[in-house]
C-alpha cells in the first residue's frame, strides 16, 4: 500500500466553471483517486477555490459588489458543482481561509529567511482607468522572441519561454484592451536561478522515471533555458498580506504563490479537521509517499516549476542552502498530469464571448455520468479535443445506452423475468469460462491504465469487455432457453451474465460512480459500491488571522466524503439467491432533436462577432 497524494488544480472563483475547466483538472484526478482507493492505497484527494488576486477584483466591480461576496457566492456555486459531478475530495476548501493563511504566510517566512526572497524595484503594470496592478496573465501582446502575437506577461505559450510584461512588444490589458502604465515599486522575488541547479535535479530524475507525459517534461526542462527571479508580491489590496510589510497594505502576496501553496495547506485543514493534526505529514513528510498533480496545460510552470521552487526553499535545498521549518521537509511532485484544452464545436472556451456551456446548466440538463463518460473517452488527455453535441449525443445513445445501460438491463430483465433472484449455476461451458476469464483479466489491464493515466485506453478497454458481454448474449441466446430441460442451462448463463455485469460495474465505477451505485442497484446490491462526496458546513479555524475584509464570516461549505467502504479492485463473487426486479434504465437515452437545439442555444448567448480567438 502507497501514501497517495491527488493535488487538483484550484478553479478560480471569478465565476461558475465551464466543463472545459473540469475535463481538465476535475474528472482525471476523480477517476484516478477513486481506482487508487480501490487498488488499496492511502489516498488523500485536496483542492478548493482560488479567491485571491486582481480577476476577482475585476469581477466583483462589475457586479457592483465586494471581492468577499463575489469569492463566497462562487465558492458555493462550485462546491455544489463539483459534488453534482461527482469529484470525490477528502477536502475541497478555499484560499481565503484562516488556515490557508497561516500556512502560506509560515511558508514565505522561511523561504525568505533561507535567502530565496530577493527584495527588488521593479516595474509593475498598472491599469490606468483602475489604478491597479494587472497580472501578467492579463496582459498581451507580441512575443519578442518568436514574435507570435497574444503572447501573456508571464511566458509566450508558441515558444514557451518566460515572460515578464515589459518584455512584451505592444503590451495590453485583456480585461480592457488599454495599454497598460509601467511605474517603479519594490517586491519580493522568487529566486528561480539560486534554486535552478535543484530543479534540474530533480526534472532529470522525473525524465529518467518515464512516467511523465512528454509534453510536460519537454515544456518544464525548456523553462530552466531562461530562469530569472519571479515577483512573489503584488501592488493590490486583496490578497494575503506580506509577512514584515504589515505597513504597506496595498502589497500582498502573489495570487500564484499562495494558491499552490492550497495543496499543502488543504491537507493541513483536512488532517485538523479529523482530530489528527499532524495526519497530513503522512502524505507530505514522508520520501515513500507519492504525489501527482492534475490540470490544464495552462499551468504546468506553476507546477512543475513555481512550487516545487517554493517547496525547495522551504526545504533549504537550493544553492544557498537553509533550514526547513516546522512544516518539515516537503516532498517534490511524484508527477505533474497535465491534460490538454477542451475546445466546443470548434471554438476555444470563452465566457465573455458566449462559447461557454457551465457545468451546472449541462447537469441540469444531462447525467452527470454521461459527461464523464465523454471526457474520458473523447476529452482532452495528450491532445486538444473537441466537444460537440453531435459527438455527445452519438456517444450517449451508441456506447452508454446501447452498450453498457443495454447489457444491464436485459441480465436484470431476464433473471428477474425467469428466477426473480440470481440463479445458481450448473457445470460451466467453455464459452462461460472464457468470458469470465478475459473480464476477470481485465482488472489488471484497466488499472495499469489508469495508474499511468491513460484513462482513454482504460474506458476504450472496459468498453471493449461489454461489447464481448454483449457478443456473448447472442451467441448463447439465452432468451430461446424455454424449454424445462435447459432451465439450468439458463441458470448457468444468467448467472455467468450477472457476474460479468458485477465485474465491469466496478471495472467502470471509477469513471460512472453514479451509474456504479444505479447498476448495483439493480443487479440487488445497496448501491454502495462508489462512495460520494458531500457538501458540509464548518466554522473557520482560524478566524483571528484573516483581514478586516473577513469579518463577521463564521465558515464556509467544504467537499469532503467517507470513502472506506470502498470496495477492493478485484472480483467480488455474486451472491446466488439476490432479488432481482424488473429494472429501470440507467441511462437516458437522448433525442438527435437536442443537437439542433442546443446548438440554437448557443446561438443565442454567442455574440455575432465572435471568431473563437
Amino acid at each position: 500500500m502507497s501514501r497517495i497524494l491527488s493535488a487538483v488544480a484550484w478553479p478560480y472563483a471569478n465565476g461558475p466553471r465551464h466543463i472545459g475547466h473540469v475535463a481538465g483538472f476535475g474528472v482525471p484526478s476523480d477517476v484516478f483517486s477513486r481506482y487508487m482507493r480501490m487498488a488499496g492505497h492511502d489516498v488523500l484527494m485536496v483542492s478548493g477555490t482560488d479567491e485571491h488576486g486582481t480577476p476577482i477584483l475585476v469581477a466583483a466591480d462589475a457586479e457592483g459588489i465586494s471581492a468577499r461576496e463575489l469569492a463566497d457566492r462562487n465558492n458555493r456555486l462550485i462546491v455544489e458543482d463539483l459534488v453534482a459531478l461527482g469529484l470525490s475530495y477528502d477536502l475541497f476548501t478555499r484560499t481565503t481561509a484562516g488556515n490557508h493563511y497561516r500556512v502560506v504566510q509560515d511558508m514565505f517566512r522561511i523561504v525568505r529567511d533561507n535567502g530565496y526572497m530577493l527584495e527588488q524595484v521593479t516595474r509593475s503594470a498598472i491599469s490606468p482607468s483602475t489604478g491597479r496592478t494587472l497580472p501578467d496573465r492579463y496582459i498581451e501582446g507580441e512575443c519578442p522572441i518568436c514574435h507570435t502575437p497574444g503572447a501573456r506577461g508571464d511566458q509566450c505559450d508558441a515558444c514557451g519561454n518566460q515572460l515578464d510584461p515589459t518584455d512584451l512588444i505592444d503590451p495590453r490589458s485583456r480585461i480592457n484592451g488599454e495599454t497598460p502604465e509601467f511605474v517603479e515599486s519594490t517586491h519580493y522575488f522568487l529566486d528561480l536561478p539560486a534554486l535552478a541547479a535543484a530543479l534540474s535535479e530533480w526534472l532529470d530524475d522525473r525524465e529518467a522515471s518515464g512516467s511523465w507525459r512528454p509534453n510536460v517534461i519537454k515544456f518544464s526542462k525548456n523553462f530552466l533555458q531562461d530562469i530569472r527571479p519571479r515577483a512573489m508580491t503584488r501592488d493590490i489590496d486583496w490578497g494575503i498580506p506580506v509577512p514584515g510589510w504589515e505597513d504597506q497594505p496595498g502589497k500582498r502576496l502573489y495570487v500564484w504563490f499562495d494558491a499552490v501553496i492550497g495543496y499543502l495547506s488543504a491537507s493541513i485543514e483536512w488532517a485538523r479537521r479529523t482530530g489528527d493534526p499532524e495526519a497530513w505529514r503522512r502524505w507530505w513528510n514522508d520520501p515513500q509517499a507519492l504525489s501527482y498533480y492534475f490540470m490544464g496545460k495552462d499551468n504546468i510552470v506553476f507546477h512543475s516549476q513555481i512550487w516545487p521552487a517554493e517547496m525547495l526553499g522551504y526545504n533549504g535545498q537550493g544553492d544557498r542552502g537553509g533550514a526547513h521549518g516546522d512544516l518539515g521537509v516537503l516532498g517534490l511532485p511524484t508527477e505533474v498530469v497535465s491534460s490538454e484544452f477542451l475546445t466546443m464545436e470548434g471554438k476555444k472556451f470563452s465566457s465573455s464571448h458566449g462559447i461557454v456551456i457551465y457545468v451546472r446548466d449541462f447537469l441540469a440538463r444531462y447525467q452527470a455520468d454521461a459527461l464523464r463518460y465523454f471526457i474520458c473517452a473523447a476529452g482532452p488527455e495528450t491532445s486538444d479535443a473537441d466537444f460537440t453535441w453531435a459527438e455527445f449525443v452519438r456517444r450517449t445513445n451508441g456506447e452508454l445506452v446501447a452498450g453498457w445501460g443495454n447489457l444491464v438491463n436485459r441480465t436484470a430483465s431476464m433473471i428477474a423475468k425467469n428466477f426473480g433472484q440470481i440463479p445458481a449455476p450448473e457445470a460451466l461451458e467453455d464459452v462461460d469460462r472464457a468470458l469470465l476469464d478475459e473480464i476477470g483479466a481485465g482488472f489488471d489491464t484497466v488499472g495499469g491504465l489508469i495508474r499511468r493515466h491513460r484513462q482513454k485506453a482504460a474506458l476504450a478497454e472496459a468498453m471493449r469487455l461489454v461489447a464481448e458481454a454483449n457478443k456473448y448474449v447472442a451467441d448463447t441466446e439465452p432468451f430461446k432457453l424455454k424449454a424445462p430441460e435447459q432451465r439450468g442451462r439458463l441458470g448457468t448463463v444468467l448467472h455467468t451474465l450477472a457476474q460479468a455485469v458485477a465485474d465491469l460495474n466496478l471495472m467502470l465505477s471509477p469513471f460512472l460512480p453514479h451509474a456504479a451505485n444505479d447498476v448495483d442497484r439493480v443487479m440487488g446490491g445497496e448501491g454502495a459500491v462508489a462512495p460520494m462526496p458531500r457538501i458540509e458546513e464548518v466554522v473557520e479555524l482560524d478566524p483571528q488571522i484573516l483581514p478586516d475584509d473577513f469579518a463577521g464570516r463564521a465558515g464556509y461549505p467544504v467537499i469532503t466524503g467517507d470513502y472506506t467502504r470502498t470496495p477492493r479492485w478485484r472480483r467480488h463473487e455474486i451472491a446466488v439467491g439476490t432479488p432481482i426486479s424488473k429494472p429501470t434504465p440507467v441511462f437516458v437515452k437522448l433525442d438527435e432533436s437536442i443537437v439542433d437545439e442546443e446548438l440554437a442555444r448557443y446561438a443565442q448567448c454567442a455574440p455575432d462577432d465572435v471568431t473563437g480567438a
